[in-house]
Formats: structure tokens, sequence, C-alpha cells
């Protein structure tokens, strides 16, 4: 990746993405992708105006959409699909209770601290293991469904993918809205949008998240809530960071247990929070700025100091 990526906080008035695509100081249309506000995705007057009336909505889910009930082919494989998956979803989550009430139930015991210890990082990394075969099997399913080619036989598909792909080769910046996570990556993969590296990116909030290699679903605070999950891998601009916009609104920041859990399940990769006028420059070689606020192994809330 040669070119900059800035994920930033949810933005209420797009202000900061705004400041953001002008501060990169480079001409041209900026290409957009707002199927993440799902039917408001045309409604981007607003976004327009902070970009200057230069952004060109590259309107993936309404073209999906337009595939999908056009084409009966790839609409009866897209439901199928989506049945298959909701299905492995629901298996995902039966075991993912069970396996976080293993990490707190050992977490909580007392006796000889190493002994705890010992069966905390196992209980961990049973929970990883579990997310990575619950990854793998949503990319096993998707792939099984490309390979029936049905894509490859629909000339609307043809065609639209290849707009999409003329009108982003055509812009200088790629802006990503937040939204719903799900409908904005699912579109994007649907067309195979991944941004080239010489390409800037600016994403906001749900835009963020698709932007790393793996998507963490997370609201602690939601009724029934047990732990975040893993959704699916993303496009992976941004690696070994775990996007976690609205964190103050959806993580008890507080419990420590709770962060420190959070952190060691995805060790290997740092957790980012990125809360309102959230503003992180993502290294080219993937690391973090000075000022990036995220949860530290031991469960702590750290921000990233300036390099000695």
């Amino acid at each position: 990746m040669n070119a900059p990526t800035f994920l930033l906080g949810p933005q209420r008035f797009l202000t900061t993405a705004g400041a953001v695509v002008r501060s990169l100081d480079v001409e041209g249309p900026v290409a957009t992708i707002t199927a993440g506000w799902q039917d408001r995705e045309l409604d981007d007057a607003e976004l327009d105006g902070v970009l200057d009336g230069r952004s060109r909505n590259l309107r993936l889910l309404s073209r999906m959409t337009k595939v999908i009930e056009r084409d009966d082919s790839v609409g009866v494989a897209a439901l199928a699909l989506r049945d298959a998956v909701d299905d492995l979803a629901g298996v995902y989550a039966v075991r993912l209770h069970h396996a976080l009430d293993a990490v707190y139930a050992v977490r909580r015991r007392t006796g000889r601290s190493d002994v705890v210890a010992a069966g905390v990082s196992d209980a961990v990394a049973a929970v990883r293991r579990l997310d990575t075969w619950f990854l793998d099997e949503v990319r096993m399913l998707y792939g099984e469904a490309y390979a029936t080619g049905v894509l490859d036989r629909s000339e609307l598909y043809a065609q639209y993918r290849a707009e999409v792909a003329e009108e982003l080769a055509g812009c200088s910046v790629l802006a990503v809205a937040g939204g719903h996570v799900g409908y904005l990556l699912r579109s994007m993969q649907f067309f195979d949008v991944r941004p080239p590296d010489d390409l800037p990116v600016v994403a906001w909030s749900a835009g963020a998240m698709a932007m790393t290699r793996t998507v963490v679903l997370f609201n602690d605070l939601a009724q029934g809530a047990f732990g975040a999950e893993v959704w699916d891998r993303g496009v992976a601009r941004v690696d070994h960071v775990v996007a976690l916009p609205h964190a103050r609104r959806r993580l008890r920041l507080e419990d420590r247990v709770r962060n420190q859990v959070l952190a060691r399940r995805f060790e290997g990769s740092t957790c980012l929070l990125l809360d309102d006028g959230a503003k992180v420059l993502i290294g080219v070689d993937g690391t973090l700025p000075p000022g990036a606020r995220v949860i530290a192994l031991d469960g702590s809330l750290h921000v990233v100091a300036e390099a000695a």
C-alpha cells in the first residue's frame, strides 16, 4: 500500500470526512460507497456537498439488488447462500456463547494463579479457533456459490461490474461511508471492489470496519449481548487492526476483564477505538499513528505514543 488510508469515527455531519479528503490535495472525482445506508444509498446530497460536488456514487447496493431481482438464477443462488450463511451463523452463535462463558467462568475461579491463567489462555485460544472456523466456513460457502458460475453467466452482472470498475478507475479518492456493515461489505464483495494500493481511501464507521481483514460485530450494551462476534473477512486494505467504531456507546470500556478478553481474542491485531472525531492515518506498513486509542492486551485503554 503506497497511498494513505484514513479510518474515521462516526460522522454525524460528515465534516471530518470532507476535511480529510480535502487535505489529500488531489484533483479529480471521489468515488463513494454508501451501500451501508441501505434504502438511503442514493440520498447522498449532503455527502456530495462536503466533497465539493466531486462525488461519484458507485451505487453498489442498488446495482446488486437489480442483478438479484432481474436475473432469476442469481436470485435463487443468492437466497440459498443467504440461508446457508444464516444457518452457519446460528451454530456459531450457540458455540460462541458457551465458549465465552467458559472463559469468564475460568477467569472467576480462585486458586493457584498460574493454573487459572493457563486455563484462561487455553479457553481464549478455543474462542480464537472457533472464530477462525466460522470465517473459513463463511468463505467456503461463498466460494462454492461463486464456483457454480451463475454470476459469470449473468450479462447484467457483467455490465454492472465493468461499470463499477471503470468508475472506480477514473477517481482519485475512495470514500467509504458507514451504516450497516453487512450490506456494505456484501455489496463490495459482490462486485469484487478492492481499492488499488495507489488509491487514497477515507473510510468511517462501518466503512472503516470493511477496510480491515476481520470484521467484528460488537455491542456489549444491547439486550442479550454476550460478546463480540466475527462476521466475515473484510477487504484487508488495513491489516492487523480490528476497527471498533462507536466504542464508548457499544463497549463496557470500564470493564477491564472484558477488554482483556477482547484484546487477547484478537491478539496479533490491535483493537482500535473509533469514537466521534477519531481520525487515524494508517501507516504504509500498517502501523498506527501517535494518538490512536487502542485496547491493550492487559485490558487497559492505551494511547499510541510518539516513537522514541
